[in-house]
């Protein structure tokens, strides 16, 4: 299913970027804004001593979906009692009956054309890990054009966005002429698209997800309605102007923004003018949601049941979940989801391929797996590694579900920044990806971009290894076969570690530096945003 939009002539710059280079003219709406809205207001709800009958009135009526049943037969078990929740920002100008949205919502709120236009992709999709013994939550957003082998009508490889629009299609076909009503084959057709999402994300992943909930674009709008004005941070100043025909009307100055709801919308919507594109949107889409958090606790909403109400009878009307999830228990599971104890991180891809006409991101399915087994603590974090020599592989596997051997080569690292002992530091995260340890020392070249470079037999490898530095592997006939040379660059700053300074606009608690765990050494797009403040972000 592709986005109908015209070609956008900064595609080149914006692939150097690390982001897809194909401009979409929609996007979807942060699903988890709301939804931890809902999760962290419960939690205070049951800690504070509300009744069981202030607890149903917040949550009757929430609307369920059945999509998770037949998936959860075929996910990967369990290795402990930790919580898997997927949720969907699904870019969809329909109603949950399958009316066109409001010509004025879209055409003068949104800035994205006819009601009719735009299909069922999924173009958010974060999974939140909420730990089996409570502390930090972690996170986790899939790039929406991650080309990956979908679950559901043709088991076909994909962009992940498309498998919900792909099933509900199928479904489509098959329930025409069945004598359902316009709304019933919607709302059928959906459980279709739903289950093909929650199928795929296990697959790729290689963890079950537990719950999920689904929203569209009219429910970030109506979410940012009921909060109210929303401050963001921007590191620098930027504009999209609607005029084009593509862009989001979003202009911001550096420092702190107070959004409305249209400009909140325009806010997490603009990829162009943003140096990582498609990928920037997504830590506006992290940054959006740590924000509303931020202000809810700090205006008193959580243990407050008449703002609560409120901001439930929005949720009961936008949201999907699934028809397995206690509310209550969960709420009692997830005391951590506010405070700044969530951090979010964007999967690493690995580079792009043109398929079919369509700009997608080349992942590594089997990277991606290790980075969420370390990340979600299944396994122990590997051994440092010993740079005096090759280790074997074995003595690196990060995971017992995804062995690191999958991932081959030796990796040879050379500093040519300023900063020390990088080239040490970098091989022992090169080696927790499942690389073997080679030559560890300064660099007699010394390029500004860290280059990635190989001799025969590790492209796959090489690729991944170049996605933790944004940038793509070269062949190289100077590197030996089954090596890969990593030189760092001049302008190297380490992958994960500190975002760029705050303007002096920052307000308290603004997130984005590295912490002390294991995504700080794993190979995440971007430097992580933390909840908590307000992020400052491109």
């Amino acid at each position: 299913m592709a986005d109908h939009s015209p070609a956008d002539p900064g595609r080149a710059a914006r692939r150097q970027a690390a982001a897809p280079a194909k401009p979409r003219r929609t996007s979807p709406l942060v699903v988890a804004g709301r939804t931890i809205a809902c999760a962290t207001s419960l939690a205070v709800l049951c800690g504070s001593g509300f009744s069981w009958y202030a607890y149903t009135s917040l949550t009757t009526g929430l609307t369920t979906s059945t999509a998770l049943s037949a998936v959860k037969k075929s996910a990967p078990p369990h290795l402990d009692n930790s919580v898997n929740i997927l949720l969907i920002g699904l870019d969809s100008r329909k109603d949950m009956n399958g009316n066109d949205l409001p010509k004025q919502f879209v055409q003068d709120e949104l800035n994205a054309g006819s009601s009719s236009i735009g299909g069922y992709n999924t173009n958010t999709l974060i999974v939140l890990h909420i730990p089996a013994n409570g502390g930090k939550v972690t996170a986790l957003s899939i790039p929406r054009d991650d080309y990956v082998q979908t679950q559901g009508a043709d088991g076909r490889m994909h962009k992940i966005k498309e498998a919900y629009g792909i099933a509900k299609a199928a479904a489509d076909a098959k329930l025409a002429n069945k004598g359902l009503s316009k709304a019933q084959e919607e709302q059928q057709s959906r459980e279709a698209g739903r289950a093909a999402t929650l199928a795929t994300v296990q697959n790729f992943l290689g963890i079950p997800i537990d719950h999920f909930a689904e929203v569209n674009l009219l429910g970030f709008y109506d979410i940012a309605q009921a909060l109210g004005p929303i401050q963001v941070c921007l590191n620098h100043a930027t504009s999209d102007p609607a005029e084009t025909g593509q862009g989001s009307g979003f202009s911001g100055t550096a420092g702190i923004n107070t959004l409305n709801a249209s400009q909140a919308l325009a806010f997490v919507r603009q990829r162009h003018n943003l140096p990582g594109g498609d990928l920037d949107r997504t830590h506006r889409q992290q940054a959006f949601i740590s924000s509303a958090e931020y202000k809810l606790k700090q205006e008193g909403v959580f243990g407050d049941l008449g703002k609560m109400q409120n901001l439930f009878n929005v949720v009961k009307k936008d949201v999907v979940i699934d028809d397995q999830w206690n509310i209550l228990d969960f709420a009692q599971q997830a005391p951590n989801l506010t405070g700044g104890n969530v951090e979010f991180n964007t999967l690493p891809i690995a580079g792009f391929e043109t398929v079919g006409g369509e700009d997608v991101n080349k992942v590594n399915p089997v990277q991606i797996k290790q980075i969420i087994q370390t990340l979600f603590g299944h396994d122990p974090a590997p051994a440092p590694a010993d740079t005096s020599s090759p280790a074997p592989a074995s003595a690196a596997a990060p995971s017992s579900a995804a062995p690191a051997a999958q991932l081959s080569g030796t990796v040879d690292v050379y500093n040519a920044s300023t900063v020390t002992g990088a080239a040490a530091d970098e091989s022992k995260a090169l080696v927790g990806m499942g690389l073997r340890a080679g030559r560890v020392t300064e660099a007699s070249s010394h390029p500004k971009t860290t280059t990635v470079s190989y001799g025969a037999g590790e492209k796959d490898s090489a690729d991944a290894v170049a996605a933790r530095y944004g940038v793509s592997a070269s062949p190289s006939s100077a590197v030996a076969a089954g090596h890969i040379q990593v030189i760092l660059g001049t302008g190297y700053t380490p992958p994960g570690g500190p975002a760029a300074a705050p303007p002096a606009a920052s307000s308290p608690g603004a997130g984005g530096g590295a912490s002390a765990d294991p995504a700080a050494s794993l190979p995440m797009q971007g430097p992580p945003v933390k909840m908590g403040g307000i992020p400052c972000v491109n």
